[in-house]
């Protein structure tokens, strides 16, 4: 039975991470395995990942094959070299002393570099961090500025509004006076017309009552002196 060491998916959808198995070659990706040997999850920066050094060796003296991926991930953490140092050791190319010297100077290094990596992703999520902040201050810097601009137009507007009504009610107070003033004139020239009227009438009719008078007492007196020629 040929046997790997692969990944198995597990999460969901963008957000997957995955377990190291050891599993039968003719099985499914994410189907049936024999065992687990760790986990990997890449969406950490740096990657995650946890995995059973002595189980994950044994499987690999064993002659369990890892996919590409894996091989990878295992040569990351090292076991493919501490596999590599032991089949020195049983070809008899140096002892087991030997072997374990030169994985520990590998691992030394190895953490330093992952420490150098963290320490750098570290700080370029601070630097990263630091202008976002300028840029957010500029920003609000700048909306402030136009806020109080917009505020100062809006008060000279309404200044410059309440000025203009002013005006505009003192000039509709002078038009309103100038035509209660007409008005009046016109009543007052009304009024005079009516009594200069009045008194044309009242002389007319003065007129009219003397000549109606007169006209009676002419009567009377044809009257009179037709009565005397009937006499006669």
């Amino acid at each position: 039975m040929a046997v790997k060491i692969r990944l198995a998916r597990k999460g969901r959808k963008r957000k997957a991470f995955y377990h190291i198995v050891v599993a039968d070659s003719r099985a499914p990706r994410d189907g049936r395995f024999i065992e687990k040997l760790g986990v990997y999850n890449p969406i950490t920066d740096p990657a995650t990942i946890e995995i059973d050094f002595e189980k994950t060796l044994d499987w690999l003296q064993k002659g369990a094959q890892p996919t590409d991926t894996c091989r990878a991930i295992l040569s990351y953490k090292g076991v493919m070299l501490k596999k590599h140092l032991l089949e020195g050791v049983r070809k008899g190319a140096f002892d087991e002393a030997e072997a374990e010297r030169r994985f520990q100077i590998w691992l030394k290094e190895k953490e330093n570099k992952i420490e150098t990596k963290i320490t750098g992703i570290e700080k370029s999520r601070e630097d990263d961090k630091k202008k976002r902040l300028e840029v957010e201050k500029k920003i609000n810097e700048e909306r402030a500025e136009a806020l109080a601009k917009k505020r100062a137009e809006m008060a000279e507007a309404e200044a410059a509004g309440d000025k203009a009504e002013v005006k505009q009610e003192e000039e509709k107070f002078e038009e309103e006076a100038e035509a209660e003033a007409k008005e009046k004139k016109e009543e007052k020239a009304e009024a005079v017309e009516e009594k200069k009227k009045e008194k044309q009438e009242a002389e007319a009719e003065a007129k009219e009552k003397k000549e109606g008078k007169a006209e009676a007492v002419e009567d009377e007196k044809k009257e009179k002196g037709e009565k005397s020629g009937k006499k006669e």
